[in-house]
This record gives C-alpha cells, sequence and structure tokens, in this order.
C-alpha cells in the first residue's frame, strides 16, 4: 500500500501535500490565539459568563486538532489508495471527536464550578464536596461516550460491545456489591448532605472535622491529629451528630454547697446564678433550682443556652460565671461543699459510765394478776 502512495504521487505532489499541512496548522495556531486574545479582553471589560466560557473553552485546544486538519488537507493533494483513503478518514473523525471531548470536559468543568462558586461561605463545604463528587462523575459519562464514538468511528459494533458489557457489569456488580453501596452512598450524601467539608461530627466514639468525601470513604479528621476513615455506607448507617449545625448551644452545670448554709442563703442562690448568667451578652437563661440533698453537698442546677454553638466561646463565658459565683460566694460567705466524712468518737468518761457486761442469764419480769410480779430466768429458745 505504501509503494502504491509513493508511486502514485510525484515529488511535486508531496511537496504541495507538505505546504498546505505547513499552511493550515500555522494559520489555525495563530486564528486560535487571535480569538483567544479577544475573548480575553472582552472577558475582562464586561461581566459576561460567555466570554469566559469560551475562553476557557478554546483553552483547551490541543496541537493534535491542528495536526488533524493540516494531514487531512494534505491528503487531498495527494492520490491514496481506497483503504488508506478510508483509514484517513476515520483518524480525522476520531481526532475531531478527541478534540470536541477536551472541549466539553473544559466546558462541564467550567459550567460546574460557576454553578457552585455562587452562594454563602456556609455553604463552601458543601458546594466543594458537590462539585468533586459531580465533576469527577460528569467526566466519567463524558469519556465513556468519546470512547465509544470514537470506537464506533473505526467500526466496531458498538451496540454488541453495550450489550455484553452490561451483561458482564451485572456479574461484576454482584461481585463488587459494598464498592457500589458505597458509591451511592456518596452521591446521597452529595444530594442529601448530611454533613459537609469542615463539617463537626460524632460516629459513635469517633469525633472529628470533614476532611474530605470521595467515591467509596470520607475521611475525618479527629481531634488528636489522625485521620479516621469512614465507608460511605456504613457511615450513612450510623447515627451522625453534625454539631456544626447547632443554632445555638443548651448548657447545663450544677454546683454544691455545704450543709451548714443558712436557709437564707439558699435562696438567695437561685437568684445569683441569673445574674450571673444574664450579665453576659450572646446567653439566654433558662432556670436555676435548688435541686436536692447530696451525700455531702446542698446541689444546685443551672441550665442556659448559648445564642452561638461556638465551643469556646461557650467556654469563655461558662468561665466568666463560674469566677462571678466564686466572688459573689465568697463576699456572703457562702462555701463551696467538696467530698467530705464526719467521723464520731467516743470519750474515755463515757466508756467508763457504760455498765460491764453480766455472766448471769439475764431475767424477765412476768406480771402476775396481783400488784407483784415473779421474777424468772429468761429460757434459751429451742
Amino acid at each position: 500500500m505504501f509503494r502504491q502512495l509513493i508511486a502514485n504521487n510525484s515529488p511535486q505532489d508531496w511537496a504541495f501535500a507538505l505546504l498546505a499541512a505547513t499552511a493550515f496548522m500555522i494559520m489555525l495556531h495563530t486564528l486560535r490565539r487571535l480569538v483567544l486574545h479577544r475573548l480575553a479582553r472582552a472577558s475582562r471589560t464586561t461581566d459576561t459568563v460567555v466570554y469566559g466560557f469560551f475562553v476557557d473553552v478554546l483553552s483547551a485546544t490541543r496541537i493534535l486538532l491542528a495536526a488533524a486538519v493540516g494531514l487531512y488537507v494534505a491528503t487531498h493533494f495527494l492520490t491514496l489508495p481506497a483503504a488508506l483513503e478510508k483509514f484517513v478518514d476515520r483518524a480525522f473523525i476520531g481526532l475531531l471527536i478527541l478534540q470536541s471531548g477536551f472541549w466539553a470536559n473544559r466546558g462541564l468543568v467550567f459550567w460546574l464550578n460557576h454553578k457552585f462558586a455562587q452562594g454563602e461561605d456556609v455553604d463552601a463545604g458543601a458546594r466543594a464536596m458537590t462539585l468533586s463528587l459531580l465533576s469527577f462523575l460528569g467526566r466519567v459519562a463524558l469519556w465513556a461516550l468519546v470512547a465509544l464514538l470514537i470506537l464506533d468511528n473505526m467500526g466496531l459494533n458498538v451496540t454488541a460491545l453495550v450489550a455484553s458489557l452490561g451483561i458482564g457489569g451485572i456479574a461484576v456488580a454482584l461481585a463488587a456489591q459494598n464498592i457500589l453501596g458505597d458509591l451511592f452512598a456518596s452521591l446521597s450524601i452529595a444530594i442529601d448532605k448530611p454533613f459537609v467539608i469542615g463539617d463537626f461530627i460524632i460516629v459513635d466514639e469517633h469525633m472529628g472535622s470533614i476532611e474530605h468525601v470521595g467515591l467509596k470513604t470520607t475521611r475525618v479528621r479527629s481531634l488528636g491529629g489522625e485521620q479516621i476513615i469512614f465507608s460511605n455506607n456504613d457511615l450513612l448507617k450510623s447515627r451522625i451528630r453534625n454539631y456544626k449545625r447547632m443554632q445555638e448551644r443548651r448548657a447545663v452545670f450544677a454546683i454544691g454547697v455545704t450543709y451548714d448554709t443558712a436557709v437564707e442563703q439558699l435562696e438567695s442562690i437561685p437568684g445569683l446564678i441569673q445574674e450571673a448568667i444574664k450579665s453576659h451578652e450572646g446567653t439566654r437563661f433558662d432556670r436555676a433550682h435548688f435541686k436536692g440533698f447530696g451525700p455531702s453537698s446542698l446541689d444546685f442546677e443551672a441550665v442556659y443556652y448559648m445564642l452561638q454553638p461556638d465551643f469556646n466561646l461557650y467556654m469563655d463565658v461558662q468561665q466568666a460565671i463560674n469566677l462571678q459565683l466564686v466572688r459573689e460566694f465568697g463576699a456572703r460567705g457562702i462555701q463551696f461543699a467538696f467530698p467530705t466524712h464526719t467521723l464520731h468518737i467516743a470519750s474515755g468518761l463515757q466508756l467508763a459510765e457504760r455498765p460491764a457486761p453480766s455472766d448471769k442469764p439475764a431475767t424477765r419480769i412476768a406480771p402476775g394478776r396481783g400488784s407483784t410480779g415473779e421474777s424468772r430466768p429468761l429460757q434459751p429458745a429451742s
């Protein structure tokens, strides 16, 4: 075939073909740069997203396209055998399909980035997670379609191939149920958003911040610094506590005072607690009560709400409340209780006054009908 190609074309034909291929490659490259320059300038001067879209898509133009067009044009200056001409046509169409895949991929990424770039900063974690999953799935679907089109262009029976892949896919699905379960769980996480990147969650005894949500696993950075990896399917089956989505934080604390505290002082303690809580902004007082009698203290319980769920802010307020109560109790002579035990010790005089034990059997007086009674020794029980 190649001998026939050389024999059927003169050196002049080869020169014209080479010149045409070179000219078309240079022309396409220059045209690409010129169009990109104009679109980029228009994108900077206007707020229209369309210009940015075309700039991003045309930036994905490979030298592959210019080479394909140049070689295809060059073949029109040559006399090709039928088999080679058919191969060249298929190769040219295949390269165009491949280049179209690059354009579509860049356009998909641009659209997803623009779609999920809008919104408040609080949704940044959810948008990043959804963008990552949809971008991956979109690219997989796109390049699978490109591969099928290229195979169809090469003359393969794509229908039979897809049917055989479907049958094989059933077997693969049965063998990889766990992997597919995690895959669909990742889609559920992306759509339902029970948590997003940056959320602090607790799952059973594990806790940490969401760091990455993948197709099979979700990675959590624990408070200790290590990374905890959960299977997506197992994670959705668990009870998840998402602390990042708290609207307000409920705080409960208890204090105890000594048993020798006066009643008037006990009555004043709930008011002191209420005043200490209300003196701080961002709090809502709920209740304060004399709860009960402890083993070594009189116990009080207080409940209030932090209007902001930030844990560090909650600890700062709780610390300020505790310090204020220490000052107020100290000024009023109220003592905080701590675990104590009271030991009563009898003196030596009390021990001496006790009657000595007797070896005689104990007696019991049995009263009679008269004015006197009869003394009888007690009989042991039989």
